[in-house]
């Protein structure tokens, strides 16, 4: 069976495509629209060469955007590349350093026809977990963005308002940006009555040791602290409000993301399966699925799903210098993930406690051996949805009761 293989490097507004046959021929290309035109001048490009669309492999750079789908959908192969590997075989070419749309794309033509194997197709997940991974990313980033800004009113506050950091141990809590919306400035704190203090808390809602904490807000906010000249107080004090506002209303809309993602994320049938794992919950849980996908046939086995993850770690050796190392280049969104799932893990699974405790006590790092503890719960969670079976603490950690005693 002929093939054709295509070179794809995108842009915003054009495509620029390289056709190949098998001996490494140029048998079409240039540069196409963006849009249904676009789409259907690929089609007239490969369609004089092949007689079915599973005979066309396409390179390109990204796993996204309409373009891209439309052509998965049509059948092709669509074998995503990590631009670094663009680049090294870019050098193969040439050594000059020249580079440009319409040589990316021969460089990806060649990549597909002579190193295709060696590379993974854009996986085939269902439309349910599409949607998901648009919640989560958008969530995920969401909250990237609140710590961003809280820690720029942080900045703002050490250099006028000590008094609120005193009183504030997150910024991004209710009670600070209720309290803070109120009294931007130190002497708006300094006035704060117990009661309007108390009364800002159950806005920001606090239903719990109200007037305590309000008792404790005050006495930090009148605590004696260096001051700034007031027109440099109030000029800092409109810049506080305005990033109150900001994380404000940042709180509030993940909140909204969140109530759709676990909507979303509870009506496939993998979730029962991932969120029995320990530490994965509703939000966690959903991030892993959507970065993982749910297409059966991407993971050729354990090793190659903690690879995608990164949390497998890496050999360089050379005559006797033998070095193990983390991955750097990773999926980040998922590597956080993981992390963040590993940690929770300590406190849901003994299994996992002790795993964690024997790496350590042989000299591994906190980050270290939260590395290890999440490559090893990737591990185990491919094996669930692998065999459709829930998380089981004797199953997942039987063989290593020699760590557990």
């Amino acid at each position: 069976m002929a093939k054709v293989f295509v070179g794809h490097d995108w842009a915003e507004a054009h495509h620029d495509v390289l056709v190949l046959d098998e001996h490494g021929e140029r048998v079409g290309g240039g540069r196409l629209p963006e849009g249904v035109a676009g789409v259907a001048r690929f089609h007239e490009l490969v369609a004089d060469h092949v007689e079915d669309s599973a005979e066309v492999v396409v390179a390109t750079e990204t796993d996204r955007g309409l373009f891209v789908g439309s052509l998965v959908a049509a059948g092709y192969t669509v074998l995503a590349i990590n631009p670094l590997s663009t680049s090294r075989y870019r050098e193969r070419h040439s050594t000059s350093g020249a580079k440009s749309d319409p040589g990316d794309a021969r460089v990806l033509a060649e990549l597909a026809r002579t190193d295709g194997h060696n590379h993974r197709p854009i996986a085939g997940d269902s439309e349910l977990v599409e949607a998901i991974k648009v919640l989560a990313r958008a969530h995920q980033s969401l909250i990237w963005t609140r710590q961003r800004q809280s820690n720029q009113l942080r900045s703002t506050l050490r250099e006028f308002y000590p008094a609120a950091l005193d009183a504030f141990g997150e910024l991004g809590h209710p009670d600070a940006l209720a309290v803070l919306a109120i009294a931007p400035t130190p002497a708006q704190g300094r006035r704060l009555s117990r009661s309007k203090i108390a009364s800002a808390l159950r806005r920001g809602g606090r239903q719990r040791r109200v007037e305590e904490r309000a008792i404790e807000i005050q006495t930090a906010l009148r605590s004696t602290q260096l001051t700034a000249p007031d027109l440099v107080a109030d000029a800092m004090g409109s810049v506080v409000a305005a990033l109150v506002g900001v994380i404000g209303e940042l709180v509030a809309q993940i909140a909204v993301l969140e109530t759709d993602l676990a909507d979303r994320f509870d009506q496939h049938p993998d979730a029962k399966i991932i969120r029995s794992l320990p530490g994965l919950g509703m939000t966690l849980g959903a991030r892993v699925l959507a970065e993982f996908g749910d297409d059966p046939n991407r993971y050729r086995d354990a090793k190659s799903r903690k690879n995608y993850a990164g949390t497998s770690p890496i050999t360089r050796a050379s005559g006797k210098s033998h070095v193990v190392l983390a991955r750097y280049a990773r999926n980040r969104r998922l590597a956080d993930a993981c992390y963040l799932w590993a940690f929770a893990a300590l406190a849901a699974s003994p299994g996992a406690r002790a795993f964690y405790d024997h790496r350590r006590a042989h000299g591994d790092t906190h980050h270290r051996a939260l590395r290890a503890l999440a490559n090893r719960l990737v591990g185990i969670l491919h094996g669930c949805l692998r065999h459709q079976t829930p998380y089981d603490e004797h199953t997942a950690w039987a063989h290593r009761t020699d760590i557990a005693a």
